[in-house]
């Protein structure tokens, strides 16, 4: 057997290999063990934090917001009025591309809504009407319909959408008939008036337009309105067809009194273009 030491030899022992000395010449705790506590068991190793480098500030700069040009164009799940509506016109537009001139003419005539088909049948021309397109499908009102109500039915729904069409194309309809009426009836017009060729989407496009433009913000608002009523007051200056112009006038107006309306419980924005 080893002798055993008792006493004081026993805290003197030998220091270990390496330990660092204390200012007694006795060995002190590990720098790795200096922050344990004694006599607590199962302690972690003491570890030297590392320094981490300063953190950089943030960039607070916004992102640059790209548009995304595909919602320009109508799809049927986010825009689903338009979509439908516009496929229904890119029929009949090559219907009447492609069919008898004669056979075109008589469809656009019983589509007409003339003061004769508006006393007899109201309701059926005024829908008739808005299924063709003055000029087909290369007039300018085809893409201002694409553009616009795509961009109105984004912003407020397809139901108020096609609500303020529908307000353009009935009211504004009704408020160039109704006069022309009035004056073949007391003999400022001929009767062949009563039979005027009148159809199209132009007064339901023009109402969208007024109305989207109280749904932008001010610094693109009113650069918008006033395009839009200078070139219609240019077509009205023109004089070639007076009604119809008189009507896209109104058709605006409409548009732009409807703001309360658009702008009550508005959808959230999902669309980053600036329209």
């Amino acid at each position: 057997m080893e002798p055993i030491a008792t006493g004081p030899s026993s805290a003197a022992s030998a220091p270990l290999a390496g330990a660092p000395l204390t200012d007694g010449g006795v060995a002190g705790p590990a720098p790795a063990l200096a922050d344990l506590l004694d006599g607590m068991p199962r302690q972690r190793h003491a570890t030297v934090p590392a320094c981490d480098p300063a953190p950089t500030p943030a960039d607070t700069r916004p992102a640059l917001r790209v548009p995304r040009l595909w919602r320009l164009l109508p799809t049927p799940t986010g825009t689903p009025f338009t979509f439908s509506y516009g496929a229904v016109l890119a029929v009949t537009s090559t219907v009447a591309a492609m069919a008898d001139p004669g056979l075109v003419h008589t469809l656009y005539q019983n589509s007409s809504t003339d003061v004769a088909h508006l006393v007899r049948t109201p309701v059926l021309v005024l829908l008739a009407s808005a299924l063709w397109i003055a000029g087909g499908v290369l007039s300018p009102y085809a893409l201002a319909f694409v553009l616009v109500l795509t961009a109105l039915e984004r912003r407020i729904g397809g139901v108020r959408a096609a609500c303020v069409f529908l307000a353009g194309h009935v009211l504004a309809t009704l408020a160039t008939e109704v006069p022309v009426g009035l004056a073949v009836l007391f003999g400022h017009l001929p009767p062949t008036s009563l039979h005027r060729l009148d159809y199209g989407i132009s007064f339901g496009v023009a109402a969208g337009t007024g109305a989207l433009a109280g749904l932008l913000s001010p610094w693109l608002r009113w650069p918008v309105l006033a395009l839009a009523t200078g070139l219609l007051l240019n077509d009205l200056i023109a004089f070639e067809d007076p009604m119809t112009n008189w009507g896209h006038l109104i058709a605006l107006a409409i548009g732009v009194g409807g703001w309360p309306l658009v702008r009550r419980r508005r959808l959230p924005a999902v669309s980053p273009v600036p329209l």
